[in-house]
């Protein structure tokens, strides 16, 4: 499969259709990103890298540290976890209060605000150091050290969480949350604000094409059973509202975040990110998706 020659001629055609969104402007440092960026890398189980674009530029990754941080927890805490959050897609906004209050406390799923907001705090207690250990956790999955905190980012959504800090006291007050409210917000600005290049990110996500196991780590980082699920999260849960659509046009597992990048993986194929900074109405990167809906086309392939 000539995987470079592929992702060269899904870059060529989207960049022709010119497909327009609009860029994160809530978290003020994302709105003054270029936006004419795009790039796409792409990672087999061999370890071998394909890339077009501005595919070695690192851009904030977002709501895609979700996943690793998710990773993180997800065998330490086995079926506790499950009672704390959710694994059904939500059909609302990712930062809904009422929905959080309708269902007393406990998140639709990991990847929305809420959700991951339960899955930093057991981070919290589960780490004396949990910032630099996510940090070291990704650095490990991606097989070099290329994690990192843009502290702009980090100010800016720390200067606009109202909304990410009445759900944390939702949480709480709920007893869903074990760590202070300031402590946990930190931790989970941090790992939003992370930086990476598409080549990384694809790197970081290999282990979940690879029934668990890290050709980059050297390792098995989850068990088979864990990243079938955790794919399924990711197939169901990890586009906001717009995963069902995503499932129809596309057919991978991924996560995307509003600094404009997808993480996807074909199992027993590939891992793959794709970066447009321009975002739909739905808070998905327009030519990230497009590219990637035009690749499993090319390759006759999906879940599917």
């Amino acid at each position: 499969m000539d995987y470079q020659k592929i992702i060269e001629e899904v870059y060529q055609e989207v960049q022709s259709e010119n497909k327009r969104g609009k860029v994160a402007d809530y978290i003020p440092e994302l709105a003054n990103v270029n936006p004419d960026q795009f790039g796409i890398g792409l990672v087999d189980l061999e370890g071998n890298v394909f890339g077009v674009g501005d595919y070695e530029v690192p851009f904030s990754i977002q709501s895609i540290s979700k996943v690793h941080t998710l990773v993180m927890v997800f065998h330490v805490f086995k079926s506790k976890l499950w009672s704390r959050v959710n694994v059904e897609p939500s059909g609302n906004p990712f930062n809904s209060i009422a929905q959080l209050e309708f269902e007393k406390g406990v998140p639709r799923n990991p990847f929305i605000n809420a959700g991951a907001l339960v899955i930093t705090d057991a981070l919290c207690s589960k780490f004396e150091n949990p910032i630099e250990q996510i940090s070291a956790y990704i650095n490990e999955l991606s097989g070099k050290s290329c994690v990192r905190i843009n502290s702009s980012v980090k100010e800016s959504e720390k200067n606009h969480a109202e909304r990410n800090t009445a759900l944390a006291y939702f949480l709480k007050a709920y007893q869903n949350f074990e760590n202070e409210v300031d402590q946990v917000l930190d931790v989970y600005f941090s790992h939003c604000a992370m930086e990476m290049s598409c080549l990384d990110l694809a790197r970081s996500f290999s282990f979940l094409a690879n029934d668990g196991y890290s050709i980059f780590a050297n390792r098995e980082i989850v068990s088979e059973s864990h990243a079938r699920r955790i794919n399924a999260l990711m197939l169901t849960c990890g586009f906001y509202d717009e995963a069902g659509e995503f499932a129809f046009r596309v057919g991978l597992p991924g996560k995307s975040g509003v600094g404009g990048g997808v993480a996807a993986v074909m199992p027993h194929k590939f891992s793959i990110a794709v970066w447009s900074p321009e975002l739909n109405e739905k808070g998905n990167s327009v030519k990230a998706i497009r590219a990637l809906e035009l690749l499993t086309d090319k390759l006759s392939f999906s879940l599917f």
